[in-house]
């Protein structure tokens, strides 16, 4: 089959497109044709050797999948022909976190594109029980855009963060895929949001995706414009995924009582925290890693609905999935940049 993969780490000039072995199943796999797949700053990172994300080389990336089952064990979600998206978290479903439904905390929880090979593929293997019965309401390149900033979204703003109507909701890096996915959930919760981007044009597209106002994170006075926003309160939440001075000056951004959460280091994965302004204030800081399987299938379900519509920044056929990478890389991109496998 084919697949874009990379032997040696770097930036994407190291990325190849060529012939791979195809997958063999293991008892309880199905086999998926790949349709469309969905890039992540975690391909990034896999591919530059980011120290803790060690992969096996040549390795094959890319944790959001769609496609068309080939092959399923009695007794899967779906049969031979329906068209799925893959949960991109592998947990073994029996230890105490699994049974209690946070199987993103599993001690064997593996991530697609990162401990096992992705579906930056024409063909990849899963799990039986990582299918998700997808459907007609978004395309094929939309779908593949769904699952990780989906899941991660909703469970960093309403399991980790307790989102509520009316909740002021600051979201950083809001051109991102996370950022979008953000704007988009807490807007379905009925909140209150406020964006943050690097630029005139991705900050206008997040007003029109629903926020009050966009600012210039690297505005110095980014924290008085988020408590003027807000009526001088402070944002009650703010999602925050970029690290470093970032976080930093996010915590500056919390309303008494707030809570920043996080989900990733892309600048930098030290920060300094004020502790006075944290205890005196009682602002809370949350970790939040991916979702779990239950909140993908309620973002899929809402999905199918209508309800949410990933954004998609460009889509790149396998053959230029260099250029797919060197987009993402370029922190151009508004929301999804995706790789059409077939």
């Amino acid at each position: 089959m084919r697949a874009a993969f990379f032997k040696s780490h770097g930036g994407p000039d190291r990325i190849r497109v060529g012939d791979v072995p195809d997958p063999v199943l293991a008892p309880g796999e199905a086999l998926v044709r790949v349709r469309a797949c969905a890039l992540n700053r975690l391909d990034l990172w896999t591919l530059a050797n980011t120290p803790g994300l060690s992969v096996s080389l040549p390795h094959i990336g890319g944790a959001d999948v769609f496609g068309v089952v080939e092959s399923a064990p009695n007794g899967a979600l779906a049969k031979a022909g329906d068209e799925v998206v893959l949960s991109p978290g592998l947990s073994c479903g029996s230890c105490p976190a699994c049974k209690a439904g946070r199987d993103n905390l599993c001690g064997e929880f593996r991530i697609l594109g990162l401990q096992i090979g992705g579906g930056l593929a024409e063909k990849i293997s899963i799990p039986a029980q990582n299918l998700v019965p997808a459907g007609a309401s978004l395309s094929p390149e939309e779908w593949a855009a769904l699952p990780v900033t989906f899941m991660t979204a909703w469970h960093m703003l309403s399991t980790r963060a307790g989102i509520k109507p009316g909740s002021w909701v600051f979201v950083q890096g809001a051109g991102s895929g996370v950022g979008c996915a953000a704007i988009e959930v807490a807007k379905f919760v009925g909140a209150k949001v406020l964006a943050a981007a690097r630029t005139e044009s991705k900050r206008a597209r997040a007003i029109a995706a629903g926020a009050e106002a966009a600012f210039d994170p690297a505005d110095p006075a980014l924290p008085a414009r988020v408590r003027a926003a807000t009526g001088g309160a402070g944002a009650d939440i703010v999602v925050e995924h970029i690290g470093g001075t970032v976080f930093e000056k996010s915590l500056e951004c919390l309303a008494p009582g707030g809570r920043l959460v996080t989900c990733g280091a892309t600048i930098g994965a030290e920060a300094r925290v004020d502790l006075l302004s944290l205890f005196w204030r009682e602002r809370s800081v949350l970790g939040s890693m991916l979702g779990t399987h239950r909140e993908l299938l309620d973002m899929v379900s809402l999905a199918r609905s209508g309800v949410l519509k990933p954004v998609v920044d460009r889509v790149f056929p396998l053959s230029e999935a260099r250029a797919a990478y060197a987009r993402l890389a370029s922190g151009e991109a508004y929301g999804k940049v995706v790789v059409r496998i077939s």
